[in-house]
């Protein structure tokens, strides 16, 4: 039986009249690579805030590692390493000088801060950089030293908010690649992203959160049999106008989701309404210029339980 590593019940946090987090459960197992989705203003980050004692919850309860966080913050943080959006360096030190600066921070002893920095700055193929200045560092190369802090005291829970943003394609998989290898050795990781990409790769479990409430959660499998998600039809045209697309929404109504010039349409019969798509597709709208049938990807789940992007 999985041993539960974070339990929330009842969680609510509000600013002004504005509703943040909306009585929230939730558990996470130990080990588990936890992802966390939802539009912006969802409430993604201020939960990720009071997970990391940065936030006091209005009401719920909240247990990290066995301990209450109302009661017990300090020993909750010892469990945590936290990525914030923002990075947390000092441009004017050099990367391992960062690192021995958080280790400071944590209570590290400096000979073991010393090593510790050494070890990771090898795990995120950084060893012949260490005494180059972060000002001379590349986006993803700044994000994998964020990481490698957040990792000086060896966290039983890594907590990640956006933490490829604006990163290179080869630094995000390189980041993938280790923070797969830390999932491994029994680290509980809990993921937020504008990627669904990352999502579906990395994370083990998925929820999706939206108006500040856990909407649905599981693995990509059962988020599709939450939906009825099996397969989608995704076409793409080369022009469509506001009046052509409120044409089609009138037509299919939940079937379809529509953005920019790109309409993905949820099927569990793809032969049979392939044709009639295409039919009215071209009655409706100017020209296509391609279609796809695909299984149902994360993204289609999400905008099936939310009808938003990501971004809106």
């Amino acid at each position: 039986m999985s041993t539960k590593i974070i339990k929330i019940k009842g969680l609510r946090k509000s600013f002004g009249k504005i509703e943040a987090i909306k009585n929230i459960d939730l558990e996470i197992n130990e080990g588990e690579f936890f992802g966390l989705l939802g539009p912006n203003g969802a409430g993604k980050t201020t939960a990720i805030n009071i997970l990391s004692t940065v936030l006091q919850p209005d009401a719920g309860e909240v247990h990290i590692n066995g301990f209450d966080l109302k009661k017990d913050a300090a020993k909750c943080k010892q469990s945590i390493g936290i990525v914030p959006q923002e990075l947390a360096l000092y441009n004017e030190l050099t990367a391992k000088e960062n690192l021995l600066f958080w280790g400071g921070l944590y209570g590290i002893p400096k000979s073991e801060a010393n090593d510790r920095a050494e070890e990771l700055l090898k795990t995120f193929e950084l060893g012949d950089r260490k005494n180059s200045l972060i000002k001379t560092f590349s986006g993803g190369m700044k994000r994998r030293i964020n990481i490698a802090a957040a990792m000086l005291h060896h966290p039983e829970i890594l907590m990640m908010d956006e933490p490829t943003v604006g990163v290179d394609p080869q630094s995000r998989h390189q980041i993938y690649d280790v923070l797969a290898e830390f999932s491994k050795q029994g680290v509980t990781i809990i993921y937020t992203t504008h990627y669904m990409d990352e999502v579906e790769k990395i994370c083990s479990r998925i929820g999706i959160i939206d108006h500040g409430e856990i909407i649905a959660r599981g693995t990509l499998e059962e988020l599709r049999k939450i939906t009825g998600a099996k397969e989608n039809i995704v076409i793409h045209f080369e022009k469509k106008s506001d009046d052509e697309s409120q044409k089609l929404k009138i037509e299919f109504g939940d079937m379809i989701n529509i953005f920019d010039d790109r309409l993905i349409f949820y099927t569990n019969n793809v032969s049979k309404d392939l044709p009639m798509l295409i039919e009215k597709c071209t009655a409706s709208c100017s020209s296509i210029t391609h279609i796809a049938v695909d299984q149902a990807s994360l993204e289609t789940v999400f905008l099936s339980l939310t009808g938003r992007k990501l971004r809106d």
